[in-house]
């Protein structure tokens, strides 16, 4: 098979979606690799490194995507990308369609088999969602603990107090990967953390293994019960594949004391909060109602050498699966991989988005014969 990895073309996107030694491996089975130049520069991966694992360099983004019988990247197509993406190809990415009609109807129209990294669920868990996850929570809390300095807009707090002054209070919406590891950069930081959630049992290992955080059942009036004196708020709550539910409406964040800050790390599903909409790292945030919003679309970019390897160590069995296996053949091999395809010859076999987009729905066993 020949596999494509382009230069990510998203704003301030470094990560790079295969590292030289995956070209390496899949060279050894068999598969041709071909790489866009620059496609590694941003993650600390030169050309050079790239040629000597066996690559075929290209100048040309349109040449990967023409010669690709898979297409494996970080971030979802961009418009400019569509009309390379072409039937029967692979595209294997982080795709988030349940906030994007629009790309939804561009694959479908395409005919791409769309596999996303963020449905692929083993023992439900999220695996190839995880890494990022953990970033962007510990992110969460270094970006947002920097925003509350008086230069940046915040109230002026610092998360860790000194003594003789209460520390900062962190709540932190979700118990999830990103949110026990916001939660987690928080304590470490001496900061009052909170961690609302709904699964009680989630909640009975939180308290037990997070000894200095708080733990609180997540409703509407536990919510708004706390906002008034909260420095930090982290939206970290997930329901894979689907829209992020809307938490914090406008109403709730007017109950915030100015200056303080919302980092809404479920931006990429639409966001958990009414004001919520996709910033970029060249300008991150934004005010609504006295509160500094940060809601960068592709956090864990920021620190794109970190993130590119914790990724690819997690997706490139399945780069390797479906190389050697192809399409319906990784199916059957893994039924893991059955949560990931959203898209195949036209019809959405996710049934989140079809959920999100009131679109018919189309069992992945079905399209696939097996």
């Amino acid at each position: 098979m020949i596999i494509g990895v382009p230069k990510e073309i998203k704003a301030q996107e470094s990560r790079v979606s295969m590292l030289p030694s995956g070209v390496y491996q899949l060279k050894q089975r068999g598969h041709t690799v071909v790489v866009e130049r620059a496609a590694g520069a941003g993650s600390g991966y030169p050309d050079e490194d790239y040629a000597s694992a066996g690559a075929e360099l290209v100048d040309s983004h349109e040449e990967v995507f023409a010669r690709a019988d898979m297409i494996v990247k970080v971030k979802e197509p961009l418009p400019d990308e569509y009309p390379l993406l072409r039937r029967g190809q692979i595209l294997f990415t982080y795709l988030h369609l349940a906030a994007t009609r629009g790309l939804t109807d561009a694959l479908a129209a395409s005919g791409v088999t769309a596999i996303a990294y963020e449905t692929v669920e083993v023992n439900r868990r999220l695996p190839l969602l995880e890494p990022m996850s953990e970033i962007a929570g510990r992110m969460s809390v270094t970006v947002g603990a920097y925003m509350l300095a008086k230069h940046c807009g915040g109230k002026g707090v610092l998360l860790g107090g000194v003594p003789g002054v209460l520390p900062g209070r962190v709540v932190v919406l979700g118990g999830g990967t990103s949110g026990v590891n916001a939660a987690r950069m928080a304590t470490g930081l001496g900061a009052d953390v909170t961690i609302l959630e709904v699964d009680v049992e989630r909640m009975r290992f939180l308290d037990i293994t997070m000894h200095t955080a708080h733990t609180l059942y997540s409703n509407q009036a536990h919510i708004m019960e706390l906002l008034p004196s909260v420095d930090l708020l982290v939206g970290a709550v997930l329901v894979p594949g689907a829209r992020a539910p809307k938490l914090i409406s406008r109403e709730m964040l007017r109950s915030m004391k100015p200056g303080s800050v919302f980092v809404d790390i479920a931006i990429d599903q639409g966001g958990c909060a009414e004001t919520s909409r996709a910033t970029t790292h060249h300008d991150p945030t934004y005010v609504e109602e006295g509160v500094l919003h940060y809601c960068v679309a592709n956090m864990p970019a920021a620190y794109a050498r970190t993130a590119a390897q914790a990724l690819t160590n997690v997706t490139f069995r399945y780069v390797e699966l479906l190389a050697d296996q192809g399409v319906p053949g990784a199916f059957r091999k893994d039924a893991n991989l059955l949560g990931g395809l959203n898209l195949f010859d036209g019809k959405l076999t996710c049934q989140a988005v079809a959920a999100a987009h009131g679109m018919n729905y189309t069992d992945a066993r079905s399209v696939l014969s097996l």
